[in-house]
């Protein structure tokens, strides 16, 4: 049973908004400003933010490389922390837990790519670690998926999306608690 966490302090943990990763998602233009958005929100109510980079130089995303860095819309301020990653949950074998108890946080808001591994992953990590979860329902995207073994069907990214929102909201773990939110609906 995951461990139960006291209190509502909140964290905006932003996974994988990368140049190569955000470049041929679904509506990547509308995700970016809305992550741009929650980052505003938590930035005004100083609420802490973590930003996440998948490090794979097998996929084109060497540590320090132009396609690594974080897209130029969304730029981590100075003292924002960075966790780097070589797994899709942002909690494997990373520091985001160690991290996250040093900030007190017992709620992680979270943002950012791709729905259907990195961000699922990360919800169901923390989620597993007993924290509260708001995944911002209009703020995380995919790709379409080719099923060339399924007669090349399509599993379209609007869907994928829709999915792990309507999961997010139906997911039911004792004492903790998890939904989605609308970026404008959105408050720290």
């Amino acid at each position: 049973m995951a461990t139960i966490r006291e209190g509502k302090k909140s964290v905006l943990l932003v996974v994988d908004v990368q140049v190569d990763v955000m470049g041929h998602l679904w509506e990547k233009d509308r995700v970016i400003e809305n992550i741009r958005i929650a980052v505003e929100k938590a930035r005004a109510a100083q609420t802490p933010i973590i930003w996440v980079q998948h490090e794979d130089e097998n996929d084109g995303l060497a540590h320090g490389t132009p396609n690594w860095e974080i897209v130029p819309e969304l730029i981590p301020a100075e003292g924002e922390t960075r966790i780097y990653k070589e797994y899709n949950s942002s909690f494997e074998k990373t520091n985001l837990e160690e991290t996250l108890a040093a900030l007190g946080a017992t709620h992680v808001v979270l943002a950012g790519a791709a729905t259907n591994w990195c961000i699922r992953a990360t919800a169901y990590g923390a989620l597993d670690r007993g924290y509260d979860l708001t995944l911002l329902n209009d703020a995380h995207t995919t790709v379409d998926i080719e099923l060339p073994e399924f007669n090349g069907d399509v599993l379209e990214a609007k869907n994928i999306i829709r999915d792990l929102n309507i999961a997010v909201q139906w997911l039911n773990y004792p004492g903790i608690e998890n939904n989605t939110l609308s970026t404008e609906e959105l408050a720290f």
